[in-house]
């Protein structure tokens, strides 16, 4: 029963830090280390991450059956071949390559020295910069009509970066579309589309891993915090996409400073294991 209540709070912490710039994996690696339990692992936090991404899934159905539709008539038809829902596609598929080639390059390494808290402090503190800086000098005059190819493989590759915890996938996504002029509301619905292709992937490819004695958690929590964060997340992305038509990534960026700079602290005085 521990381990199901211990789930479900990593499936909430999951759901609600997955789409904000912040880092779920970070925070799926700090919190059950301030409260003294087992790291929950590099595959437990993959699996779980579908929860989310099902969310986005059925958030923007329509918009993924229309560009999924498009994407393959211009397999078959010239024709269609312009049409901006078909390029979206491409853009999706090629800003994948980098997370995805990084991924089964690097795994060992994701798994154990990417997941010490002195790197993921360093990460929050250094992205948040990042992103502060990203938002506030970006020329905000591009809209997602505009994306080139380009565009869709620099956001990719700093959506790789995310394979470090403490980086954040939307986060570097986003990032990267302020650097390159797009509006907040661009920047972040293409990172939630790019991000579906990675973390499904990523998901399935370590579901093996699982049942391993390298996970603090079988089948029945991972289920369970899976559910969990598909509810929560499904709730974030919707208050997410009205935030940012409106107000700055700043209240994320300050977080994330303060956040880093307590893990360091704390690893520092000895209160958590690295």
């Amino acid at each position: 029963m521990i381990e199901f209540l211990k789930a479900v709070f990593l499936g909430t912490l999951q759901g609600l830090t997955e789409f904000l710039p912040i880092s779920s994996s970070a925070h799926l690696r700090i919190f059950p280390e301030l409260f003294g339990w087992d790291d929950p692992g590099a595959a437990f936090t993959a699996v779980i991450q579908i929860g989310t991404e099902l969310a986005v899934l059925i958030y923007f159905r329509k918009d993924i059956w229309r560009i999924a539709s498009m994407w393959l008539k211009s397999l078959f038809n010239a024709e269609y071949r312009g049409h901006v829902d078909a390029r979206m596609g491409w853009y999706v598929i090629v800003g994948s390559v980098p997370i995805v080639v990084l991924g089964v390059a690097l795994k060992d390494i994701i798994e154990s020295d990417f997941r010490n808290l002195w790197v993921i402090g360093t990460m929050l503190i250094v992205l948040g910069v990042v992103l502060g800086v990203a938002d506030r000098i970006s020329r905000n005059n591009r809209t997602q009509a505009d994306l080139g190819l380009k565009d869709a493989v620099l956001m990719g590759a700093a959506q790789a970066a995310a394979l470090i915890p403490g980086v954040s996938r939307s986060g570097a996504t986003i990032s990267m579309g302020r650097f390159l002029g797009f509006d907040r509301e661009a920047a972040t619905r293409f990172a939630f589309l790019l991000a579906i292709p990675a973390v499904v992937g990523a998901g399935i490819f370590q579901l093996g891993d699982i049942p391993n004695g390298d996970n603090a958690y079988g089948w029945g929590p991972t289920i369970t915090a899976t559910v969990v964060a598909f509810i929560v997340g499904y709730a974030s992305i919707a208050w997410l996409l009205r935030y940012v038509s409106t107000k700055s990534y700043t209240p994320f960026v300050v977080y994330r400073v303060l956040l880093g700079a307590g893990v360091l602290i704390l690893v520092a005085t000895g209160v958590m294991n690295a």
